[in-house]
């Protein structure tokens, strides 16, 4: 809400001389400084005058307006000089070369009259007088009146020298500047010049190191591609004869064919292991080919946790392994997941069968938990065994790579289990981990996340039946 300060006719010279004097009072006591006290004066008066000229009489009403109005966040001192009467775009004009002096300034015109609003902001720190201080100002500033006009004439030049002698200190502080600016522009000329050589000569090196960067991601690419339909022709020009030496040796050794000799079975049963050992490579080239070309799909369902991991501790009881080593299969309370139960259990067959083999003695540890706030499910498959050094912790997860002799035990793989096991874990939308010191064992942590596409919040499971230790 606007708040009145005073109000005060113009008709003659010496009134106009009058609300300069009040204008620049008001401004002093609400806490503006000389040049706006001078900013202020200057448009009241050239504004007041040229309304004089064209109409008879002229009221100017001295106003405060609170922050949070239309003209500004902070308070204004608001100068309102109103006449009855027409004024021409003629005049407007003219009286807009105030416009500049204004923090706001504004004009309505209307048939009966005009009005010239202008306004100056008021310090950031200073605080909008209550109603009392107001009537103090108020009453400090009407009585107020001008001198003679050569009393007046000569405070207007002594402001307006006050105010030169200001700019003249404003122009030499910027000549000095400009000086300065010169001096630095010239150095940053200089360096702009030697940098731009520079970075020149840099460009043409990334461009030709990109260039050569795309040449051989292309090579990479068209490589691995190869490598990819190699593996899956390869692995089925294999899986035919393979099937086929597995059938003949299930012909050879039917009851119903001719009885064989302990060296014939011996040899046979070796040629069956050879060939079952072979299928086993090929399938798993053939899916690894399969991932990496990105054929899989899941088939995403609503899946138990409790129930795979039932599965998986009775399927497992058949894998080979040491006398000493126990798989734990820890009863899982989490969510129900929405993936792909068939990929899920790959997994956590390839992660158990892994630590299984490098476990002579101890166990191996299937567990579960839920991450409440990222909605997740991290399965863990901890083991008790030989360890991997930290070189060679990434390498694991490469096709075909072994941990280097002195750090494994003595047992048989293709080095596609891990690799294999991640690429369906990305097809899941997860993440797999690897934490392990050797001697202490390995954690692989697998992180899929619960919810499916449309599918609500989950409830969680309850305990499950006895899923616990699988004796070896």
């Amino acid at each position: 809400m606007t708040l009145q300060l005073l109000r005060r006719a113009v008709t003659t010279e010496q009134d106009l001389f009058a609300v300069r004097h009040q204008v620049r009072q008001l401004a002093a006591r609400l806490g503006l400084g000389g040049q706006d006290q001078i900013r202020l004066a200057v448009a009241l008066s050239e504004v007041s005058r040229r309304l004089l000229g064209e109409l008879p009489a002229v009221v100017v009403d001295f106003s405060l307006v609170p922050p949070g109005q239309d003209t500004g966040e902070r308070p204004m001192l608001m100068v309102q000089t109103s006449a009855e009467g027409i004024v021409d775009d003629e005049f407007v004009e003219a009286v807009g070369v105030t416009r500049g002096l204004m923090d706001w300034w504004d004009v309505d015109r209307s048939p009966t009259g005009v009005v010239i609003s202008m306004a100056r902001m008021l310090p950031a720190n200073a605080v909008v007088p209550t109603e009392a201080e107001i009537a103090t100002i108020r009453a400090e500033v009407t009585p107020l009146m001008a001198g003679t006009p050569i009393e007046e004439l000569a405070e207007h030049n002594r402001q307006l020298l006050s105010t030169l002698e200001v700019v003249q200190a404003h122009r030499d502080e910027l000549l000095r500047l400009n000086s300065e600016l010169e001096e630095t522009n010239q150095g940053v000329m200089a360096l702009y010049t030697e940098l731009s050589g520079e970075l020149e000569a840099t460009n043409r090196g990334v461009v030709a190191l990109y260039a050569e960067l795309d040449q051989r991601t292309d090579q990479a690419r068209a490589a691995n591609e190869a490598k990819s339909r190699f593996l899956a022709n390869v692995s089925h020009e294999l899986r035919a004869p393979v099937t086929a030496i597995v059938g003949l040796v299930r012909l050879i050794r039917d009851p119903r064919s001719d009885p064989l000799t302990p060296e014939q079975n011996d040899e046979l049963e070796l040629i069956d292991s050879s060939a079952h050992s072979l299928l086993q490579l090929v399938n798993e080239l053939l899916d690894l080919a399969k991932a990496e070309s990105g054929k899989l799909e899941p088939n995403l369902e609503s899946v138990r946790l409790a129930d795979i991991f039932a599965t998986l501790s009775g399927t497992l009881r058949a894998v080979p392994r040491s006398a000493g080593t126990v798989l734990v299969v820890s009863p899982p309370r989490v969510p129900e997941l929405i993936t792909d139960p068939i990929f899920l259990t790959q997994i956590l067959r390839n992660l158990i069968t892994n630590g299984l083999k490098f476990t002579p003695a101890g166990e191996v540890r299937l567990a579960a938990e839920y991450d409440e706030d990222r909605e997740q499910v991290r399965l863990t498959v901890s083991d008790t065994g030989i360890g991997i050094p930290p070189d060679e912790q990434e390498r694991v997860f490469e096709e075909f790579h072994q941990v280097r002799q002195q750090f494994r035990a003595t047992v048989t793989g293709t080095g596609l289990g891990l690799p294999y096991a991640r690429q369906l874990v990305r097809i899941l939308g997860g993440s797999i981990t690897l934490a392990s010191e050797p001697g202490r064992g390995s954690t692989f942590t697998v992180s899929l996340p619960v919810r499916g596409p449309g599918t609500a919040t989950p409830d969680i499971e309850g305990p499950t039946g006895p899923l616990g230790t699988v004796d070896a």
